[in-house]
């Protein structure tokens, strides 16, 4: 069996309340992982830059990053592929949780290696169960 790795998720996410919401809901689905949020992408790079690489995965941590495509400074297309182009950081799961449901953007994620695409429901209720589901998803993963 595989030694155990602690799972942080990193939640890059420029809009407070939608952060509040992907944290309250993911805790609500029994997520009890530890967060790191992020409101803008250079943010998250420079945090994956520098506690993502060897020195994390021999410490045994590991990272889970939802990541939205719209933010400051450094949008959540480039933070995908600066991670998915470094050798140290490829394998970092990165799933995309953004309001952009353009097809070209959610097929320009695949193909720079994005693990999932979830578009962010306007309806707070939708919302509310798209993270529910997310949170039992990450439960399932995780065993």
């Amino acid at each position: 069996m595989s030694e155990y790795k602690e799972l942080t998720i990193l939640i890059a996410e420029d809009n407070d309340g939608h952060a509040d919401l992907i944290q309250d809901g993911l805790r609500k689905s029994g997520i009890c992982n530890p967060f790191v949020r992020f409101s803008h992408g250079e943010e998250v790079w420079e945090f994956l830059e520098k506690h993502g690489g060897k020195e994390a995965i021999r410490l045994g941590k590991c990272y889970l990053l939802l990541l939205d495509i719209n933010m400051p400074k450094m949008d959540g297309i480039e933070v995908l592929r600066r991670i998915k182009g470094s050798e140290e950081l490829k394998e970092t799961p990165v799933m995309m949780l953004t309001t952009t449901d353009d097809p070209r953007e959610v097929d320009e994620c695949y193909k720079l290696g994005c693990n999932m695409y979830i578009t962010k429901p306007v309806d707070f209720h939708k919302f509310a169960e798209t993270l529910k589901r997310l949170g039992l998803f990450i439960q399932v993963v995780k065993i």
